[in-house]
């Protein structure tokens, strides 16, 4: 079973990827951690479609994806849940290392205390049906950003991003010198270059003060 911490882009926070990715590859604010504080989630997405009111291929796939997977649903359904706490369980059993889920659970508490991480846009008590099969692994639609299988998705308390999977070593390159070179730079040292950058815009400006 893959342990998560072991993959590449688990030291690398959501803000980092959104600086260098840009607004289209961050999935919008209604996708976030149902419960906290949560660690962040980082794997390769395994790619589910599920239309309104069924969650058939989501019960399937946790049966299917990788361990260390993090298991990415298109559904947009707001009226029925997607999964429940037992199907978290298997899902963490099987060394997913998580969800995140255009849509809806339910048992809440149940994946509360069992510390599995979903991102999702909420809960709901009724389950959806079982009957609509569509092929697993193709390109989804989460929270507005397309992802395909392969792609890495990452996940914290900021929010959730795709690296498409094209660029996943660019990215992670990026990631790393960025994060070093912050480390790097003290708070004064920050500061007085982000005082002469924000005072060269306002001067830019005509501002005066």
């Amino acid at each position: 079973m893959t342990d998560a911490s072991e993959f590449p882009f688990q030291d690398v926070p959501t803000t980092t990827l959104a600086d260098l990715l840009g607004r289209d590859q961050v999935m919008d604010t209604g996708i976030r951690p149902l419960w906290g504080p949560v660690g962040r989630v980082a794997g390769t997405a395994f790619t589910v479609r599920c239309p309104p009111g069924d969650n058939l291929m989501l019960h399937a796939a946790i049966h299917r994806a990788e361990p260390g997977s993090v298991v990415v649903v298109e559904s947009g359904d707001l009226d029925w849940a997607l999964a429940g706490g037992n199907v978290c369980a298997v899902a963490q059993r099987r060394g997913i290392a998580g969800f995140v889920l255009d849509g809806l659970i339910r048992d809440l508490a149940e994946v509360r205390e069992a510390g599995f991480p979903v991102f999702a846009r909420g809960v709901i008590p009724i389950p959806g049906t079982k009957s609509a099969v569509a092929p697993l692994g193709e390109p989804v639609v989460c929270g507005g950003v397309r992802v395909s299988a392969g792609d890495v998705v990452v996940a914290d308390e900021e929010g959730v991003v795709a690296v498409p999977a094209a660029r996943v070593d660019e990215i992670l390159t990026a990631a790393r010198a960025k994060l070093a070179k912050e480390a790097a730079e003290s708070l004064d040292e920050w500061e007085s270059a982000h005082r002469s950058r924000i005072d060269k815009i306002l001067a830019e400006q005509g501002f005066e003060g």
